[in-house]
């Protein structure tokens, strides 16, 4: 269950979603017990799985708008894909007025620009090359006048992973769409995909169940897009993401833990934070910092008992998570069903729910 191959599965092409779906919580939903038993159902189902007392954890990232395109000042077309959220620097220095920004991008371009070059990516918003980096990343300054968040509302496009595809940068319902109901703290460069199934009546129905709810934050990065590159698992170098994990989540998830509640993890992300933050006696603790765990078969989970979690891409660490949560049989044997029997993969795709622990007395 090491060798990378191992993880890798047919998928049409078709099965791809290109767009959600209608509403949604009219998502798919395939449910997987700790036996590997599997139900077809639909996301709005996922409120008969849920008992009073368990406890929803999300993630309430929030995706910015990250692509941006525009022209060298010889004329030619560029596009950035900033990496993470810009950081303000402060004055421009120039004697211009303009605020500076920092960040990382991957720039793509006819012919690589030089370092100082100035890069045209709006009326009010200017780029500075600073300096190229390994792994094709490049440090840019962003020049401008005013607040940054609406120009980049204005010039920037929803960053859609690469298989999703679009005639132009992005539809308009994808604004919308690629972004969860209860996103809240700006800085992710891709959705935390299963939350994005839920509607603000579909929270209310679940909290009327009186289960509760708590949030972590972190700001998914471009990484998690990254396909693994060597022949065993063990051998790969896990992508950083920031995480914050606050007292009130702590005290909530610490709290169902002791009462028999159970903790479901809304996402791969959430999962990955709640591991990283718990101490060596299994309790969750406060983090505001990288996560950096790589959690593949073999790793003992520490807090989350169930996973709420889209259908994620062959050969992917989120794939290896969800294995490491479920079993690598069970969940492979899972992923074939899916493709047979028509379930719609990846970011708009539909959604798997995966119950490892019981509700007590069942």
């Amino acid at each position: 269950m090491f060798d990378v191959e191992d993880y890798n599965y047919h998928l049409p092409p078709e099965s791809i979603a290109q767009k959600p779906a209608a509403k949604r919580d009219e998502s798919r939903l395939l449910v997987m017990d700790r036996e590997g038993n599997l139900d077809d159902r639909m996301f709005g189902d996922i409120i008969e799985l849920l008992e009073p007392g368990d406890l929803l954890v999300i993630n309430d990232t929030k995706v910015f708008p990250a692509r941006i395109m525009g022209h060298k000042e010889t004329g030619g077309k560029v596009e950035l894909f900033l990496l993470n959220y810009p950081v303000v620097k402060g004055p421009a220095g120039d004697g211009s007025g303009r605020k500076r920004a920092d960040v990382v991008c991957l720039l793509k371009s006819s012919k690589r620009p030089r370092p100082g070059s100035r890069l045209l990516l709006g009326d009010k918003l200017d780029g500075e090359v600073l300096e190229f980096m390994e792994s094709g990343k490049v440090r840019v300054a962003l020049l401008f006048k005013g607040e940054l968040e609406p120009l980049l509302n204005s010039y920037g496009h929803v960053p859609l992973p690469p298989y999703i595809r679009r005639e132009s940068s992005e539809e308009k319902s994808d604004r919308e769409r690629y972004q969860t109901v209860y996103a809240k703290e700006t800085g992710a460069v891709a959705a935390p995909t299963a939350g994005l199934h839920f509607t603000p009546e579909l929270l209310s129905a679940i909290s009327a169940k009186e289960v509760k709810f708590a949030n972590i934050t972190l700001h998914v990065g471009y990484g998690t897009f990254s396909p693994v590159r060597v022949e065993d698992i063990r051998d790969h170098e896990i992508h950083k993401e920031y995480v914050k994990i606050g007292s009130e989540t702590v005290k909530q998830v610490n709290k169902t833990r002791k009462s028999g509640g159970r903790i479901w993890a809304v996402g791969t992300t959430t999962a990955r934070a709640l591991e990283d933050a718990a101490d060596q006696d299994d309790i969750l603790c406060e983090k505001d910092d990288w996560c950096e765990l790589y959690i593949y078969p073999g790793y003992r989970f520490k807090v989350v008992d169930n996973l709420i979690t889209n259908f994620h891409l062959p050969k992917s660490s989120l794939l290896f998570l969800v294995s490491a949560l479920a079993g690598y049989q069970k969940v492979m044997s899972a992923y074939k069903h899916a493709v047979e029997h028509g379930y719609r993969f990846y970011s708009y795709g539909d959604a798997m729910a995966i119950i490892a622990k019981l509700a007590a007395g069942k």
